[in-house]
Formats: structure tokens, sequence, C-alpha cells
């Protein structure tokens, strides 16, 4: 695509299309996806550490959040 540029993103899988911001409807829309990307990731890195015997604890810290924050938002129901 013009004007755009391809990021591949190592084991995810997609290759995230990067719009110029002069439009805003594409690069919103790419906001949207990266978004979407990004929680899948989290997710799946959360799931796989927990797998592992991580702590709510420690997840929270590699995030930045509390440990009862990362559990709240991230817990599978």
């Amino acid at each position: 695509m013009a004007g755009f540029s391809s990021t591949k993103v190592d084991g995810v899988g997609d290759v995230v299309e990067v719009p110029p911001p002069d439009d805003p409807a594409t690069a919103l829309a790419a906001v949207v996806a990266l978004r979407q990307l990004a929680d899948r990731l989290e997710r799946a890195a959360v799931a796989r550490a927990l797998e592992q015997g991580w702590t709510w604890a420690q997840v929270g810290q590699a995030l930045g959040v509390s440990a009862q924050a990362a559990h709240k938002r991230l817990a599978r129901r």
C-alpha cells in the first residue's frame, strides 16, 4: 500500500500497516487495530506467565500496575 510501512510483530503472526498521520480516518483505524493486537498479546503473555508459575504480583509488576489491577483486568472468567 502506498504511504504505509509494514511492521512484523514477532510471535504474533500479524503484519501491522502503519499509515501516515495526515490521513486521520485510516490512522485512527490503525490505532484501534494496534490496541486490539496489544490486548491479544498481553492476554497471551499473562496466560503463559501464569502457566509458568508467576504470581499476580509479578504480572502486575511487569505491567506497571498492582497485582489487584492486573487480576481484575486479566483474570480468566
